[in-house]
């Protein structure tokens, strides 16, 4: 059976009323108590009435994910974050997938409005932040997740790009590689871009300089493809940073394909750090993200926004790290490796 107010309120020796104020956000209630509470409605599965409360213009107890592609791992465990921690506070999450298009965005910008959500985290690309309008002119609170845009005055939480594309320079650079290439994301994406710059500085300060031909921008299904093309270029780079672990699947699909052995005749890196670099063949090098602890302050901060409208912007940034496994190594220069260059040169 259904749990109700009144279930509610009895089992945490309270009146109907002090629960009303709790999930309204007002009221003279300790946190602590507030928490208690939320914890007693979240065991029991109980959810204050979304119609009912957005009628009467009370919170609703649920807010908006944009993330672009739900498939894909990181988003998909940054998601699961975020859901963890809005239903630690009460709240329902909507997730909506917008494959980075403003257009999409805009549409599930437009739709949390009209269910009258408290709030909207964006962990998406956008190239015309006038999508963002309607929520912010709205009053609707939003913060981002692995995104910025710094022109928009919001709450934020992302990892340190510009040290994750540093430190896998440096790990390349002191196995002894001096042909890298880097496979980015799109241009509008932050995150890429901070990480390219990060990689290549880092590997400049070292005297080691990045070919044009060799820094390509592709979407995560393009991977393989642009990978490929990379690794059938005469003088082709012996090591490939990802600035994603999708990425660099495609990467480790590619060389294989062309008879490569990973880490040998090639080096890959990847970024993120998803359940999925562990299961591949080899374990993928990559550049961790805390993406539960990314989702957790994000929500946290769309909460504090909530009950605390007009509160000073905050920015969380959290340290990314190296995890070494086996798709990296010192570069070779077997026969093999010399027989691949004079098959793809011919």
């Amino acid at each position: 059976m259904k749990a109700t107010i009144y279930d509610v309120a009895k089992e945490a020796g309270v009146s109907i009323a002090t629960v009303s104020l709790v999930i309204n956000g007002k009221g003279k209630i300790s946190e602590e108590r507030r928490e208690e509470i939320r914890q007693i409605m979240v065991r029991m599965g109980y959810k204050p009435s979304m119609i009912a409360t957005a009628l009467t213009g009370k919170k609703t107890y649920a807010f908006g994910l944009l993330v672009p592609d739900i498939s894909n791992p990181f988003f998909a465990e940054i998601a699961r974050a975020v859901e963890d921690e809005g239903q630690r506070h009460g709240y329902s999450v909507f997730i909506c997938s917008t494959d980075n298009k403003d257009e999409k965005a805009r549409h599930y910008a437009a739709l949390l409005q009209q269910k009258n959500v408290d709030g909207v985290i964006i962990s998406t690309g956008m190239k015309e932040l006038s999508v963002l309008n309607p929520l912010l002119q709205g009053g609707v609170p939003v913060a981002l997740l692995a995104r910025e845009f710094p022109s928009v005055a919001v709450p934020s939480v992302v990892v340190d790009d510009y040290a994750g594309g540093a430190a896998a320079a440096e790990h390349l650079i002191s196995l002894g590689h001096s042909r890298l290439a880097v496979l980015a994301e799109q241009e509008s994406i932050s995150s890429s871009r901070e990480r390219v710059r990060g990689f290549r500085q880092t590997a400049e300060a070292a005297g080691v300089f990045l070919e044009p031909l060799f820094v390509v921008s592709c979407g995560h299904k393009d991977g393989k493809d642009r990978a490929m093309e990379l690794l059938q270029m005469k003088d082709r780079p012996t090591a490939i940073f990802c600035c994603n672990d999708l990425l660099a699947i495609g990467a480790l699909r590619a060389a294989k394909e062309m008879g490569m052995r990973i880490p040998q005749d090639c080096s890959i890196i990847g970024f993120d750090d998803t359940v999925l670099a562990s299961v591949t063949d080899p374990p993928l090098t990559t550049i961790a993200q805390p993406i539960e602890q990314m989702g957790q302050k994000a929500v946290q901060l769309l909460v504090r926004q909530i009950g605390q409208p007009g509160e000073e912007a905050e920015r969380i940034v959290l340290p990314p790290s190296l995890t070494i496994r086996q798709s990296a190594a010192v570069p070779s220069n077997d026969s093999r490796y010399n027989h691949l260059d004079e098959k793809t040169s011919g």
